[in-house]
């Protein structure tokens, strides 16, 4: 029993790192759309809840919002959700946009390394961070929806996820005051940058 079992745990846990593997690393240029049954809205949400190519770099978005203070926030939150709402229209209507897959991946590791850092930077800085990164992930998101014959209302889902989870988050960073919660911040940016150079890792994998 216990040669049993000491040979089992490295295959389990061989078993979830490829889980984990595979539910980090989804193929870029789909919509991903998980049919809640309660129509193409609901299926969007569940889409950004659940695809951590999308979800991570928002996530490191708004947490470079709120270091870089109130106003910066502020003009992020409603940078990327209407660009990430254009670039999926876009999308949408053009097909797939003549990025490379890995586009989503830098994301991550700029991002990630700019929260990590916490350098100060320009509200128009972070802003032109937030378009760039709604306008490539919503052109994916727009073209996968299209090339599955989806509902374009499941873009008003996602930019609507979007903004209520950039809103929230950077509001709590903004009011963050004691220094150890900067560096827990900063922890969860270099997570996110580990988890790009990852996906990197495996984008440029040999066939």
């Amino acid at each position: 029993m216990k040669s049993a079992m000491t040979h089992g745990t490295p295959t389990a846990t061989l078993h979830a790192a490829g889980l984990v593997a595979a539910m980090l690393l989804p193929g870029p240029a789909a919509a991903h759309l998980v049919d809640t049954g309660l129509g193409p809205v609901y299926d969007g949400i569940s889409h950004v809840l659940l695809s951590a190519d999308d979800l991570l770099p928002v996530l490191g978005l708004a947490l470079l919002a709120g270091l870089n203070g109130q106003l910066t926030g502020r003009r992020a939150l409603f940078a990327i959700a209407l660009a990430w709402l254009c670039g999926g229209l876009l999308g949408y209507l053009s097909g797939p946009a003549a990025v490379p897959g890995l586009a989503t991946t830098f994301s991550l590791l700029i991002i990630g390394t700019l929260v990590a850092l916490d350098r100060r930077l320009t509200p128009m800085t972070v802003v032109a961070l937030a378009a760039a990164l709604g306008l490539v992930h919503g052109w994916f998101n727009g073209a996968g929806i299209a090339a599955a014959e989806r509902s374009v209302l499941a873009l008003a889902g996602i930019t609507g996820t979007i903004f209520v989870l950039v809103a929230l988050l950077a509001a709590f960073v903004v009011q963050l005051k004691a220094p150890w919660t900067r560096i827990a911040v900063r922890a969860g940016g270099s997570w996110i940058a580990a988890v790009g150079v990852l996906m990197l890792g495996w984008g440029l994998r040999p066939a």
